[in-house]
């Protein structure tokens, strides 16, 4: 496109200024050129506004539709169970079990068990002191604490991953 051409067409579609517009008025006016070219231009621009746009079938969009909602049905969003947290609790609860029961059987006094066992006085629950209470405790918290945190973190990746897609 010429410069001539370039400044008709924001006249007519009316991006210029108004000093702007002055100015190409009175070139269409005074010059042949400008005047012709500007002609062309808004009998060119009528057609381009009586062109009707093209639109889809009913048919077309409705099969859009149904493909996308067949989409949609196979997995539902709420639905889908994350395989990594269930086995993350089930790991949590069997390392508490076996620490606890490597806990009782390092506790138990083996020697005293050489006749027949009698478990009503022979296995007594360990005794715990404060110390060892706080530790655990403690260690409890500490272990809750990050996968908690490490559950908030997978939680909020996944949220602003949805964001972005």
């Amino acid at each position: 496109m010429n410069n001539i051409e370039e400044i008709l067409w924001n006249y007519i579609d009316g991006s210029c200024t108004p000093e702007e517009q002055n100015i190409i008025k009175t070139l269409i006016a005074e010059d042949e050129a400008y005047r012709l070219k500007y002609q062309e231009l808004l009998i060119l621009n009528k057609e381009f506004m009586a062109i009707e746009l093209e639109e889809p079938s009913m048919a077309f969009t409705y099969k859009v539709m149904e493909g996308i909602r067949a989409e949609n049905a196979l997995v539902p969003l709420k639905a889908r169970i994350n395989k990594k947290i269930i086995i993350g609790i089930a790991l949590f609860f069997v390392v508490t079990l076996v620490a606890m029961l490597g806990m009782v059987f390092a506790s138990v006094n083996w020697s005293a068990v050489s006749a027949p066992v009698n478990l009503t006085y022979s296995v007594k629950m360990p005794s715990i002191d404060a110390g060892k209470t706080k530790i655990a405790v403690d260690g409890f918290v500490f272990f809750d604490v990050i996968l908690a945190l490490y559950l908030l973190d997978g939680y909020l990746r996944k949220k602003a991953s949805a964001r972005q897609a």
